[in-house]
């Protein structure tokens, strides 16, 4: 068994196209009309166009607002993504205007840093060491 889909609420499914793609570094893989307004809208890591993929799903459900609001209301962050340095990352997102509500943090072996994706969640980053 593997994880082959998993997703985020978004606010504006063109506006989070743009941020993921565009400022995160992930590439487009589905794009396929669901409906009226909505899309079955897909990104993958450049690194393995065949991996996982991360489902940038409409936040239209009436559960979604309350629980992405308690979860920024609290700092927690929705998703995680590895990233080689987070110091590194975190300058590259900060100077492209991403705001991030963590600085980089270490914490044991693990760094990590928690962003604002602009379309209603946070999302941490992070570095484990290699095994």
């Amino acid at each position: 068994m593997k994880i082959h889909l998993t997703s985020v609420f978004v606010d504006d499914q063109a506006k989070a196209l743009r941020f993921y793609t565009e400022i995160l570094g992930f590439v487009k893989k589905y794009d396929v009309p669901v409906g009226e307004t909505d899309r079955w809208l897909t990104v993958v890591s450049p690194a393995e166009p065949g991996g996982t993929e991360l489902l940038l799903e409409p936040s239209g459900h009436p559960a979604v607002k309350p629980y992405r609001d308690a979860l920024v209301r609290d700092g927690i962050p929705l998703a995680q993504f590895a990233v080689e340095d987070v110091r590194a990352e975190y300058e590259r997102l900060s100077a492209l205007g991403v705001r991030f509500i963590q600085e980089p943090l270490e914490m044991g072996l693990v760094t990590t840093a928690v962003f604002d994706d602009t379309c209603g969640n946070l999302i941490q980053i992070a570095t484990q060491p290699k095994v």
